[in-house]
């Protein structure tokens, strides 16, 4: 079955034999294993990061490594290792497979095995657990010549105060509610409005549109903490492309010239149609093209920088 959407790879025979790493040990894909116990499993009590490889560098790996520190604290988790720690454990299991591009990088750390099934904490028998999966992953280019088309969900993005959407967790349930919502409408992914009725994000991956020259995205206050947004916006300001970061509804969403979404492993994909209104004519507009090349470069400097250091 062909699956559209931002996160439509190019199939990779290596795949099948990869290493994963689960808790110090290396283990092939179909072998490697957790207890039905682990409290991500049991209660979505984990959280999360993914990291690309281009040429031997791990792009903007301190930004990840900042927000799953951040997500640390947030959810109250010892993580019980360093960030220098971790990171040579996502070099051992690149190593061990002997990956150098083209790389996606999934690395989850829950609180730990339980007693028995609970929410409790404190019944948590080992310290956390750690899964890293690196997966020869490269976008579609069906995908961006394509486009993905959505359906605003029923679904809200939640307030901060009860789980903020910031926070990279295991507890996707809503966001997994919105997406069967959308496929269920025809499309390819689901747009999220946040409480007060305003374009917040989508399922997995952050909303921009472009009108009159002008890139807007939500607030920040309700979307993903997409480090890949964040990009997109520094590049913007930097090369006298406005930007901004401000509340507006689909009423703004259905008129607009272009629009594209943004994430670690696709980039930026262009929308081409929103509840049935094509945008763009149907295709990828200029400002997406230009933005593009621009985060392009952005993550070749980033690797430059890498290397000379």
């Amino acid at each position: 079955m062909t699956v559209y959407g931002t996160h439509n790879a190019i199939q990779d025979e290596r795949n099948e034999k990869i290493l994963i790493y689960v808790n110090g040990e290396l283990f092939p894909r179909n072998e490697a294993k957790i207890s039905v116990f682990d409290s991500g499993y049991l209660v979505g009590d984990g959280i999360w990061e993914a990291v690309r490889l281009h040429e031997d560098v791990l792009v903007f790996l301190d930004e990840h490594l900042n927000r799953l520190w951040q997500a640390a604290a947030t959810v109250g988790m010892d993580m019980k290792m360093t960030r220098q720690e971790l990171t040579d454990k996502i070099w051992r299991t690149l190593k061990a497979n002997d990956m150098h591009d083209g790389v996606h990088v999934r690395f989850m750390v829950t609180r730990g095995t339980k007693k028995t099934p609970s929410q409790d904490p404190r019944l948590v028998l080992t310290g956390p657990n750690l899964v890293i999966i690196p997966e020869y992953k490269l976008a579609s280019p069906e995908s961006h010549d394509r486009g993905v088309t959505l359906f605003t969900s029923t679904i809200r993005r939640g307030s901060p105060d009860y789980l903020d959407p910031r926070l990279n967790c295991h507890s996707k349930l809503h966001e997994v509610m919105a997406l069967v919502q959308a496929l269920e409408a025809g499309a390819d992914e689901a747009l999220m409005l946040d409480i007060h009725g305003f374009v917040s994000t989508c399922n997995a991956t952050n909303f921009f549109m472009v009108k009159n020259g002008e890139v807007w995205t939500s607030t920040g206050q309700y979307c993903m903490n997409g480090i890949t947004r964040g990009k997109v916006i520094k590049v913007s300001n930097e090369n006298g492309i406005p930007c901004y970061q401000k509340n507006f509804s689909l009423f703004d969403v259905y008129g607009a010239d272009e629009a594209f979404v943004t994430g670690t492993f696709g980039g930026l994909t262009p929308v081409v149609k929103v509840d049935g209104r094509v945008i763009s004519n149907g295709k990828l507009g200029a400002m997406t093209e230009k933005l593009t090349a621009l985060y392009q470069a952005e993550i070749q400097r980033a690797v430059q920088k890498a290397k000379e250091t």
